[in-house]
C-alpha cells in the first residue's frame, strides 16, 4: 500500500509505530529543500516554542564537504544564508558554525555545553555517510537523544542521516565498513528532492525503485515537504506533493 497527496498546506499524522525516535529525544524536523515554505516555519516556530528572533542556532555544514570540489562555493553560501535552502537566513537571534571534523581535536567541555544551550542545530546537505561518520566520530550522535529542548532542523542528507539507512543510490562517499546504514533515529527512510528539476535521478519513478528496495518505510518528498518528529509523533508538512511507502521492499 502507498499514501500519495499533493495540494494545498496541510499536516497529515501517522502512527508513531513509523518511527524509533525516543520520548524526549531532540525534536526533528526533517526537510528536503530547507525551511522553503510558511508551513514548514510555522511548524518550526512551534517547535521551538517561541518566535525564530528569539532563538539561537548552529549551523553545521559538515556533509557538504564530503562532495569537494564541487560543493565548495556551495558550502559558503550556506553557511552566509545565501542558498536557495533557506535555513541560516530566517532572522535567528544569533548562528554560529559547528564543524564536525574539528571536534575530536576540542575537549568536550568547550563545545557541548554550546550545544545545549543553543536552541536549534542547522544540519546541511550533502553527503549523507560523511555526515554520518562524523557525527558518530566527533560525539555528537551520542549526545542528540539527550537534547530534549532542541530542535534538529535537517536539509537532504541532513535530514537522510536520521533514517536506519539510505539506500544505494544516495551512497557516494564510502566509510570503511561497507553498507549504506545511518543513525536509526527513526524509523523510515527518505528519499528527497522529488521531481526536482536539477535532480533528473529524483523522479516518483526513481523514488518506487528505490522503496522497493528498502527495509523500512520511505517517503518521498519535494523540496516543499517536511517531516516532524515529537515525542514519536510523525507529522508531514507539505506545500508540495509527497508519497509514502510502508510497506517495505515492495
Amino acid at each position: 500500500m502507498t499514501l500519495e497527496v499533493f495540494g494545498a498546506p496541510r499536516k497529515y499524522p501517522f502512527p508513531a509505530r513509523l518511527t524509533m525516535d525516543k520520548e524526549g529525544a531532540v525534536k526533528l524536523l526533517l526537510t528536503s529543500g530547507g525551511v522553503s515554505n510558511q508551513s514548514i516555519r510555522d511548524a518550526l516556530v512551534d517547535m521551538l516554542g517561541k518566535p525564530i528572533s528569539e532563538s539561537t542556532a548552529l549551523c553545521i555544514p559538515t556533509a557538504m564537504y564530503g562532495g569537494l570540489p564541487g560543493t565548495a562555493v556551495l558550502t559558503w553560501r550556506q553557511i552566509a544564508g545565501q542558498s536557495p535552502n533557506p535555513m541560516v537566513e530566517l532572522g535567528w537571534k544569533s548562528v554560529g558554525m559547528l564543524e564536525l571534523t574539528a571536534l575530536p581535536s576540542i575537549d568536550s567541555e568547550n563545545w557541548v555545553p554550546m550545544v545545549r544551550e543553543t536552541d536549534a542545530l542547522l544540519v546541511c546537505g550533502g553527503d549523507v555517510l560523511y555526515l554520518h561518520h562524523w557525527m558518530r566520530a566527533s560525539g555528537l550522535a551520542d549526545l542528540l537523544p539527550s537534547l530534549s529542548r532542541t530542535v534538529y532542523v535537517g536539509l537532504s542528507a541532513g535530514s537522510m542521516v536520521m533514517a536506519p539507512n539510505v539506500g544505494e543510490e544516495f551512497v557516494g562517499w564510502r566509510p570503511t565498513e561497507a553498507g549504506d546504514h545511518t543513525l536509526g533515529m527513526v524509523g523510515f527512510s527518505m528519499f528527497p528532492h522529488l521531481d526536482n528539476v536539477r535532480c533528473p535521478e529524483n523522479t516518483m519513478a526513481d523514488a518506487e525503485k528505490w522503496a522497493a528496495r528498502m527495509p523500512v518505510p520511505g517517503y518521498a518528498v519535494d523540496d516543499e515537504t517536511a517531516i516532524k518528529v515529537v515525542d514519536g509523533a510523525i507529522e508531514v508538512i507539505s506545500e508540495g506533493h509527497w508519497k509514502l511507502f510502508d510497506q517495505p521492499g515492495r
